[in-house]
């Protein structure tokens, strides 16, 4: 097999993946900048809504109330991020939870990329709260990206629990 034949096997699920989460993310956007005007609120449960607010800064609207640099920033992290989680995947094998981790913040950072380059900012619709209490909105690909670190997490605690094998070189011969 062919090192471009390999590569693209090694990386074709991976992409897939986060191709998957980039077409809900803007299919879901999509729905709701046409179903919803801004700042309208629809509710769906008790503690959740449908809800169109636009993000200039990063997540938890972070440095959305500055000049409009952050939107430049922004798009450079995560072109930054794709390029280094690309890279990730192309190295090596890695563990399956690595990879959907990697798959999901890869889908997550390009879906909102694509919003900066096409909006200046980041459409958000999901709204959870509780009484008076609320979280700030978020998006499929905020989602995806919070999955994916999640998984991150979880991958870790995995292979440190899992018995270290001795290295090939370092084994004895009887």
């Amino acid at each position: 097999m062919s090192v471009r034949h390999s590569l693209a096997h090694r990386l074709a699920p991976w992409l897939g993946i986060a191709f998957i989460v980039i077409v809900l993310d803007q299919a879901t956007k999509i729905a709701m900048e046409r179903l919803l005007a801004f700042g309208e609120r629809v509710r769906v449960l008790p503690f959740f809504d449908f809800t169109l607010l636009y993000n200039k800064g990063a997540a938890f609207s972070f440095l959305a109330d500055q000049s409009g640099w952050q939107r430049v920033f922004f798009t450079v992290i995560g072109l930054g991020a794709t390029a280094f989680i690309v890279w990730l995947l192309a190295r090596r094998e890695h563990p399956r939870l690595f990879c959907w981790a990697l798959a999901l913040i890869l889908g997550g950072a390009i879906g909102n990329v694509i919003d900066r380059l096409a909006y200046g900012h980041v459409i958000d619709f999901l709204l959870f709260y509780w009484q008076r209490f609320y979280w700030p909105a978020f998006n499929i690909a905020d989602s995806a990206i919070v999955v994916g670190a999640a998984l991150l997490v979880l991958d870790e605690f995995v292979r440190k629990r899992a018995p270290q094998s001795t290295p090939p070189t370092q084994r004895l011969v009887d």
